[in-house]
């Protein structure tokens, strides 16, 4: 998938791709919203995962790379999470802290969006984004989505922004 700036692949489980996703969540500041940081063996479960994820759901999180360079500055795509006993797809996205502050999350979020619900048929998605996490919330408002709850999942409390096909009509994404 492309962008303006972006293009979105699979992720590898290469020396490339593992050094790239463990510069982001390896950093304690990236990662200052998740549980911890991640070793090179976590960095490699989590490719996996989402080798496994290609194969089984036909999306998952696809490694971002920059169209003038080709490098990997982040992650971004689609996952089944299940919230609240009930399965949802959710966007996420994880940026290099020194590419953060351009648009890019928002960008490739709303390249995924627009896959998800044109090409997908996808009715729904969500973001499970820490309250705390001011520059994430940022990224899915400015995507259009809403703050549909406030709820304890994976051991925190998150806000559950959502939006729906219907609404993104009209909108950037």
């Amino acid at each position: 998938m492309e962008t303006p700036r972006l293009q979105l692949r699979h992720l590898r489980l290469d020396e490339a791709d593992i050094e790239a996703i463990s510069a982001i969540f390896g950093d304690p500041v990236a990662m200052q919203y998740f549980p911890r940081t991640y070793s090179r063996i976590d960095v490699e479960e989590f490719i996996q995962r989402q080798l496994h994820r290609y194969a089984t759901d036909g999306h998952g999180l696809w490694a971002v790379t920059l169209k003038t360079t080709g490098q990997v500055i982040g992650d971004c795509g689609l996952a089944c999470q299940l919230v609240n006993n009930t399965e949802e797809v959710e966007v996420g996205y994880h940026i290099n802290r020194s590419f953060q502050k351009q648009g890019y999350a928002t960008e490739a979020a709303i390249g995924c969006m627009k896959l998800a619900f044109d090409q997908l048929g996808l009715s729904r998605l969500i973001s499970m984004i820490r309250p705390e996490n001011v520059p994430s919330r940022r990224v899915a408002e400015k995507n259009s989505m809403t703050v549909e709850a406030e709820l304890f999942w994976h051991g925190y409390v998150h806000l559950l922004y959502s939006i729906n096909r219907s609404a993104s009509r009209g909108t950037n994404v």
